[in-house]
């Protein structure tokens, strides 16, 4: 497969080229198509709006073998005081909601989905808890970490990248592609059990997770399923649960169970030699219990997203995929962490041809990323956005579905929100 080879465009030059009109719902650009570049998949751009200043969309065509996929743009440059990016999330990492009404009911103007997350389920009895695979940090809040890389949904991951790594913003208000690692631990005077895991619905063999309020009222028993090698894997029949309310042990047992969890109280689940840790503690126990999400980079992220990277230094990562294609979402930055991209194809074909994972790479970094991610696709590809003098944000890509679906989470653009 070739690259594209596209010089690398900003939509507010196409803006003053005269593509000033928008695209409908169902995908039809109002607008003389312009053809950015010319190669064996030249990039055309059908239409373009400035949505606010500093954030723009549009709507573009690639010609692939396999015919042509439509697909959609959206930039913020992050250099301008009001525009910022956020989490778009339920009211609980164990929830789903579409992307438009994440976007309205916390006043994006725009955004796309997010990561891949627990949306079916093979083990007997198990419910699918609807939380993302990878971290979720929202407004500087942490809410939740990575699951084990073979419990993951979605397409394999490029060598050397896992579960942890997400797109994010630090408190420089730069954007980048990092690394989350968690940092926990449960103390009492019968010492001190190492934290695996923060609200997530995989544990890794023999490990603790901590549960908080923010995880919502999902069963926590999916976190004992599965290993560390394969996700279809049993459930652990060795697993214990611990309750501490403001510090102190309130009741322990041998299943993980489910329901809402207050905000002064804390639950913890070991599975394996994690549920031998915790057995250790008794009722009237005092505990001290500790997390929080350090990044391989500088400075502290403000928001993350888990995303399989895809590209880095500008250069597509090793081993991706070059054979299957579908409809993909993706978020890029530029090398200076400043203008932000983010990438969702139209509904499957014949709207779109798709793009395989490394023709993906290759958009990202035509368009101006520098390192990009791949994003939850298929049905769950979602573009949503609210023009100027629009009351709501609403879909715009036609989703594979025939409609938005249910999803963990989105990146959403905001202007004038800090």
């Amino acid at each position: 497969m070739r690259p594209f080879n596209l010089v690398r465009p900003s939509l507010a030059l196409l803006l003053a080229a005269g593509l000033s009109t928008l695209v409908t719902p169902a995908g039809t650009a109002h607008a003389a198509a312009t053809t950015v570049s010319a190669s064996d998949s030249p990039v055309t751009f059908t239409a373009s709006e400035q949505l606010a200043p500093g954030v723009t969309y549009g709507s573009f065509e690639v010609s692939t073998p396999r015919g042509v996929t439509v697909g959609y743009l959206l930039t913020a440059d992050l250099s301008k005081n009001k525009v910022s990016l956020d989490l778009l999330h339920p009211d609980a990492v164990g929830q789903r909601q579409v992307i438009s009404s994440m976007a309205n009911d916390q006043g994006a103007i725009a955004g796309v989905n997010g990561d891949f997350f627990n949306n079916s389920e093979t083990h007997a009895g198990v419910t699918p808890t609807y939380s993302s695979s990878g971290p979720e940090i929202a407004d500087g809040e942490e809410l939740k970490f990575a699951v084990p890389n073979a419990q993951r949904f979605g397409p394999g991951l490029a060598p050397g990248t896992s579960t942890r790594d997400v797109f994010g913003v630090g408190v420089n208000g730069k954007a980048r592609v990092d690394t989350l690692s968690l940092d926990g631990e449960v103390r009492s005077k019968k010492g001190t059990i190492a934290l695996n895991g923060l609200n997530q619905y995989a544990l890794p063999v023999d490990g603790v997770g901590l549960f908080t309020s923010e995880w919502g009222a999902a069963s926590r028993v999916r976190s004992t399923c599965g290993t560390d090698t394969s996700r279809s894997d049993p459930c652990s029949t060795h697993t214990y649960e611990v309750t501490v309310r403001d510090g102190v042990v309130t009741a322990v047992g041998q299943a993980p169970g489910s329901g809402v969890i207050p905000a002064d109280t804390q639950v913890l689940v070991g599975r394996d030699r994690g549920a031998d840790a915790l057995d250790d503690l008794a009722v009237g126990d005092q505990v001290r219990v500790q997390e929080k999400l350090a990044s391989a980079g500088k400075p502290k992220l403000t928001f993350a997203v888990g995303g399989a990277p895809i590209l880095r230094d500008g250069e597509p990562l090793a081993g991706l995929d070059t054979k299957t294609s579908a409809v993909r979402s993706s978020a890029g930055v530029s090398p200076d962490g400043r203008i932000v991209y983010l990438v969702a194809l139209a509904g499957r074909a014949p709207a779109s041809a798709g793009f395989t994972i490394a023709e993906l790479a290759d958009l990202m970094r035509s368009l101006g990323a520098d390192a990009a991610v791949n994003l939850d696709g298929g049905g769950s590809s979602t573009v949503a956005v609210r023009e100027p003098g629009q009351a709501a944000a609403t879909a715009r890509n036609s989703p594979s579905d025939g409609g938005e679906r249910l999803v963990a989470n989105g990146i959403g653009i905001f202007v004038g929100r800090h």
